[in-house]
């Protein structure tokens, strides 16, 4: 029996998967969350087999509660399932500890045969995502462009690129809010970007 534990904000999604789970053999849906706190909470103390994640929750993102929870429960699997299929958010979820990654639109049977998988050790996910994954390691390795950036800016675009939020930096690099925007725009300027994606293209991917 797989263990599968849903997080999702929408009603009728969350509803529907769990109705789903619970119909289908070799399943059972042991809880469901509207948002990534109330599920933090919970799976610290009382892990399951697969968690099927979407990202984009009220408060903290689902990628942000799969980076705390996959250190303290390594064997526990994550499936995104998601709206989004840009490489960014792509990337940032398997960085995050995803193993598999599915769009909402996914029909039930493939959704149920992709955690079976998961559970068995593959990496389910569409062939659009799995071509964008390829191309990603297949891309030559440039060195980083930071010529431009002093060390706190450089500092502050590896932590951008692990998808923290301002606060967060602040927090960590024990600054200020004001101040982490500050440097940001300087970076933006420098590289003359205008997002954070930009930003980090442009020195990582260029």
């Amino acid at each position: 029996m797989i263990r599968v534990a849903i997080v999702e904000d929408i009603t009728d999604i969350r509803e529907g998967w769990a109705g789903i789970l619970g119909m289908s053999e070799g399943f059972t849906c042991e809880y469901t969350f509207s948002n990534a706190e109330d599920a933090l909470q919970t799976l610290k103390q009382h892990p399951v087999d697969v968690v099927l994640m979407d990202i984009n929750l009220p408060g903290m993102s689902g990628i942000e509660c799969m980076t705390l929870l996959k250190p303290l429960h390594p064997h526990m699997q994550f499936m995104v399932c998601t709206v989004y299929e840009d490489d960014e958010h792509i990337f940032n979820a398997l960085k995050a500890g995803a193993t598999g990654y599915i769009l909402k639109k996914t029909e039930p049977g493939k959704m149920l045969d992709s955690i079976h998988d998961l559970h068995n050790g593959g990496s389910p996910m569409n062939s659009m995502i799995a071509r964008k994954v390829i191309s990603n390691f297949q891309k030559p390795q440039a060195e980083p462009n930071t010529h431009t950036l002093t060390q706190r800016e450089q500092e502050l675009l590896q932590l951008l690129s692990k998808g923290l939020r301002y606060k967060e930096i602040a927090d960590q690099l024990f600054l200020s809010t004001d101040t982490v925007r500050t440097h940001i725009r300087n970076i933006y300027r420098k590289l003359e970007v205008q997002s954070r994606t930009e930003a980090i293209n442009k020195v990582f991917h260029s």
